[in-house]
């Protein structure tokens, strides 16, 4: 009897982990897809902006709500995409919005005015929110955790690739076609996944025991705990978003929403915790921080946000603004780093399975560091080749922080806390974004404005040099009927003239300031990216080929 019984629990514990029915890469392929449509609508519409402002009669700042309605729906339901799962199950959670994507991209190119399209735009960003998590903890159950990293070179393409090609597609479509075929393009997509996923895709058995316990009411709906997000989230958004165009604290209703943030964030804090105590499921699985590798994972996503959706925004502007390329060309500029990285995920992902992945992200951060310092050298004389060389070192650092970054973050983590692991994970990129565009456009602003403050004071009608220059370059100007100054450093020059020299000298210290205030946001994302390494030093070394409940 007790070697049956010995036998039987040798045979329990042996038992083989799950594995789904179909092969792993493609249940891969199959939800990448909608993830990679909805990470390049969230960049496609940047550029077409201009456009839909003047298919609707609207102004360009009322338009910015089309981005802003997006993002801020986004980031509440990315946090709260895995609590969701737990009442409806991960398929049917994922599928339901990738047809609520759908359905709302149609209408979004349906829309006849800016409030349709920003109501429009709300349900899209709910339904693209909860398909980067939902597939990032399916491959997370899909693949063992030796070729977990290969799984997650593939959603990094999605991730990384996306953003890099969305400027270039958008310009294309909006310069040749309408601007509403931007969402009409993602109607077949979702149709295509809505078909893959029902027939492929399929939920582990803790997923569908999680189902059953709340259906028996074993779990409760923490309703109050998804308001506070809501608010948490949605007010960060606004105030990202909104701040700089407000001039932070200098406007009340962006006071407002920071002042409502903080409430909501303590607040939530407190409630999650206590549901903790009380053994209920919270919507935030806050006993994750106690992890140091989801930690400071979590902190080394957000930076990668932070440098990446930065520095895709920053370069775009550079060369629109103060280079004079068409928002085609601006996006062709970040296209080759786009296949760089298309290049390089499949090596490290193979890379993330044989080497220690700190070993990988210190190289990546350190990579990612050097190019920043090399793109520091940016000026109104660069070429198109120099700025394309620029971005495919940039992005052969970036390669190697995404998939051992996820790799890290997995270790001793529950397989019922995947869900958890992913919506946080994609929440701290999403927020880092934001808050990488949100820094840039500030600092830009505001260091233009030092440094045209530092130059013109060289530029006094008393300075030698100012009305020297003013005056050679009134020669080459031929305008007014030849009547001009008479004496003094103008003598013989029209007033036309004059003036024409004066706007132009203008407009170039106005280029150069602006190159310069480009430049220190560059130095400052350097420094952040470099404060990176010393992190990894307090990672503790992860297990050869450890599972996601290793420790349990």
């Amino acid at each position: 009897m007790a070697a049956a019984t010995a036998t039987e629990v040798s045979t329990t514990v042996a038992a083989p982990p799950w594995r789904p029915r179909i092969n792993p890469w493609i249940v891969a392929m199959t939800v990448t897809l909608a993830t990679f449509m909805e990470v390049l609508d969230s960049s496609i519409a940047n550029v077409a902006l201009p456009h839909i402002a003047g298919g609707l009669g609207a102004t360009q700042d009322e338009a910015t709500w089309v981005l802003t309605a997006y993002l801020v729906a986004n980031a509440i339901i990315l946090p709260a995409g895995a609590y969701m799962t737990t009442f409806i199950g991960r398929k049917k959670f994922y599928m339901i919005c990738v047809a609520l994507f759908g359905i709302s991209s149609a209408l979004c190119g349906l829309a006849v005015s800016l409030p349709m399209l920003v109501f429009f735009r709300i349900l899209q960003g709910i339904g693209g929110g909860g398909l980067a998590p939902s597939e990032q903890a399916i491959l997370a159950d899909t693949f063992p955790p030796e070729k977990r990293g290969q799984a997650f070179a593939m959603y990094g393409l999605a991730v990384v690739v996306a953003p890099a090609i969305g400027p270039t597609l958008g310009g294309y479509i909006t310069d040749n076609f309408d601007w509403r075929w931007i969402f009409y393009l993602n109607v077949p997509i979702c149709l295509l996944s809505l078909f893959l996923t029902s027939r492929i895709v399929e939920d582990p058995p803790w997923v569908e025991k999680q189902v059953k316990e709340s259906q028996k009411g074993g779990i409760r709906l923490d309703l109050i705990g998804f308001g506070l997000l809501a608010i948490t989230f949605g007010a960060l958004e606004f105030v990202l978003d909104k701040g700089q165009e407000d001039d932070w604290f200098g406007s009340k209703i962006i006071t407002f929403f920071i002042a409502a943030m903080v409430i909501a964030f303590i607040t939530m804090i407190w409630w999650e915790l206590k549901q903790l105590r009380d053994g209920h499921r919270p919507i935030l699985n806050l006993t994750l921080f106690k992890r140091r590798q989801f930690a400071i994972s979590f902190m080394l996503m957000f930076v990668l946000g932070f440098s990446l959706y930065g520095t895709t925004i920053l370069i775009p502007q550079f060369v629109q603004t103060l280079l004079g390329y068409t928002a085609e060309l601006a996006g062709l500029v970040l296209s080759p780093a786009g296949f760089m990285m298309m290049a390089m995920m499949p090596v490290v992902g193979v890379l993330s399975g044989k080497i220690d992945p700190r070993k990988l992200i210190g190289y990546g951060f350190f990579m990612l560091t050097v190019s920043l310092m090399y793109m520091a050298q940016i000026n109104l004389g660069i070429s198109y080749g120099e700025l394309v060389l620029m971005r495919i070192f940039q992005a052969s650092g970036l390669a190697f922080l995404f998939i051992p970054i996820n790799t890290i973050a997995y270790i001793g983590v529950k397989q019922n806390e995947n869900n958890d692991v992913s919506g946080l994970t994609n929440l701290a990129r999403n927020i880092g974004g934001s808050s990488g565009t949100a820094f840039m456009a500030t600092m830009l602003t505001r260091r233009t404005a030092a440094h045209e403050n530092s130059m013109i004071r060289n530029l006094t009608p008393s300075s030698p040099g100012y009305q020297q220059q003013v005056s050679k370059m009134a020669g080459s100007f031929k305008i007014g009927n030849g009547t001009g100054v008479k004496g003094g450093p103008f003598n013989g020059a029209s007033f036309g003239a004059i003036h024409q020299a004066q706007a132009y000298i203008y407009n170039e210290m106005h280029r150069q300031a602006a190159t310069l205030a480009y430049v220190d946001i560059i130095r400052y994302l350097t420094i952040f990216c470099a404060c990176m390494i010393p992190l990894l030093f307090f990672i503790p070394k992860p297990p050869k080929n450890a599972s996601a409940s290793a420790g349990h």
